[in-house]
């Protein structure tokens, strides 16, 4: 009889941790994702964990980390993708799965898993953060290598008689999908929108965080306000970014023999010297039997 209760009484336990499980999820909102573009698969893999922690703990993050968070959200391009509430509650879930995950591991394994797993979890804290940054330096690298060629685009629509907004929209519709595509697409909804093309070229270079964009921006602008002819000044623009790209290029062959220094040293060599080592210990006990052998023969048949 008290096996009986005893499991009767667990199996009411877990019913109610489940049941109030059910009820922290059912209690979020539903997100209206409507204008938003699909975030990535590690996101949607916990975005359950993600929209509770957001939903109950979401309102006691500063309001300086959420301007701060969207401002690098939007240098990456996903803006559109997570909010800085949605970011922040990725990088809680990732470190108790992080932690929870390693322990398990450890424990099965049989190692002490208290310490060691916290520091994983702190590293799996930090792991959004490293793709977020991963994605910045690969869009900003992207709209370096795009920027001269739009540059020609528009420098020969301006030359032959279109307006800015024209070049930019011959720019838009002459490539193929890239990050500084969907910029300039942006900078021409804007100005349909009502901006001044002023106030839209300067929100794309904010949004892009790159030092080549934003000087093109304010050298087109300083044209723009002063008159001068488009053409000249676009094309100086592409030749000194294609001069810096290549010049770009040649500092990191350089540095590559540098860095390889390291790997060489740390894998390469310490494998090649065992190698030689074995050959040349292998040789010296060979000849060593060679020198021996016959003394040991005679020693053991002297007939």
């Amino acid at each position: 009889m008290i096996p009986v209760a005893i499991s009767l009484m667990f199996g009411a336990f877990v019913a109610i941790v489940f049941y109030q499980v059910y009820r922290i999820f059912n209690a979020v909102p539903d997100e209206d994702r409507s204008f938003m573009d699909r975030p990535a698969l590690g996101y949607r893999l916990v975005w359950p964990l993600i929209q509770v922690f957001v939903h109950y703990f979401g309102e006691y993050i500063g309001e300086q980390q959420k301007t701060l968070t969207f401002f690098r959200l939007k240098q990456a391009g996903v803006e559109y993708s997570l909010s800085p509430e949605q970011f922040v509650g990725a990088k809680v879930v990732s470190f108790f799965a992080f932690t929870m995950l390693f322990y398990l591991l450890l424990k099965m394994a049989g190692f002490s898993a208290g310490m060691f797993s916290i520091c994983i979890g702190i590293a799996g804290y930090f792991y959004p953060e490293l793709w977020l940054r991963e994605i910045t330096g690969k869009r900003k690298n992207n709209i370096l290598k795009a920027l001269p060629f739009y540059l020609d685009i528009i420098t020969l629509s301006v030359e032959a008689g279109s307006n800015l907004t024209g070049g930019l929209t011959q720019a838009v519709m002459k490539s193929s999908d890239s990050p500084l595509r969907s910029e300039i697409s942006r900078v021409l909804r804007d100005i349909r929108a009502g901006k001044t093309r002023a106030e839209s070229l300067r929100a794309m270079a904010d949004r892009s965080g790159s030092r080549s964009l934003t000087s093109v921006v304010s050298s087109m602008i300083q044209a723009e306000k002063s008159g001068s002819s488009l053409g000249p000044i676009l094309r100086a623009q592409a030749e000194q970014l294609r001069s810096e790209r290549f010049q770009r290029a040649e500092k990191l062959a350089m540095e590559a023999p540098v860095k390889l220094l390291g790997p060489l040293v740390m894998f390469i060599f310490p494998t090649t010297f065992l190698v030689l080592g074995f050959l040349i210990l292998s040789k010296a006990i060979l000849e060593q039997m060679i020198t021996f052998a016959p003394i040991v023969w005679a020693y053991h048949w002297p007939g």
